[in-house]
């Protein structure tokens, strides 16, 4: 029974973190960035429909993690290039990641299990080869913690650590959230 229990509120306490950060990037982005809070939001909102109750069906939940993929990813790392003047790559993954939004009905499980490991390191790439070049250090490590929740999503086995894989990789999401918010801010403050 406590195996149970601990699995439990490990994935609440990961969801929670998940939520909670990315709910906090939202409100202290919205001001200078709308697309890198709605991008926040989208995550903290996936987060939540597995917490609220009545909400915690597979096809919502699956639902809402797909679109703060797809959407919600792409989001961020459109700021990080508009803001450095690349706005063809900007364009480009936002663009890309409305599509896959598009066609994620016509995708078998498989399929969207793949488009979105490929966004998620699209994503963590682009934003890592932005922050390199801006000498961004939360861009860098937030970008290091994205691509390290994707690469831990595809390792096999349920358990890391003690913990569930699933939760893990939330809590590195998490961080690499709280990341993204400071690299947003010190670039919005190293541009005024």
């Amino acid at each position: 029974m406590a195996p149970k229990l601990w699995t439990e509120w490990s994935m609440a306490l990961s969801h929670m973190a998940l939520g909670m950060v990315s709910l906090h990037a939202a409100v202290k982005t919205f001001q200078a960035s709308r697309g890198a809070a709605a991008g926040f939001l989208l995550q903290a909102l996936a987060a939540a429909t597995v917490l609220a109750p009545g909400l915690d069906t597979d096809e919502d939940c699956l639902a809402g993690a797909w679109v703060a993929t797809v959407i919600g990813l792409p989001l961020l790392a459109f700021d990080f290039h508009w803001v450095n003047g690349d706005r063809s790559s900007a364009n480009l993954l936002l663009g890309g990641g409305m599509v896959l939004a598009v066609a994620g009905g016509h995708l078998g499980a498989e399929g969207r299990a793949v488009a979105a490991q490929a966004v998620v390191l699209v994503v963590a790439v682009t934003i890592l080869i932005v922050a390199v070049f801006t000498t961004n250090a939360y861009g860098m490590w937030g970008g290091m913690m994205l691509g390290a929740a994707g690469l831990l999503s595809r390792l096999e086995g349920d358990r890391l650590l003690l913990l569930p894989k699933e939760d893990i990789c939330r809590w590195v999401l998490a961080a690499g959230n709280w990341a993204y918010h400071q690299a947003l801010h010190s670039q919005r403050l190293q541009w005024e």
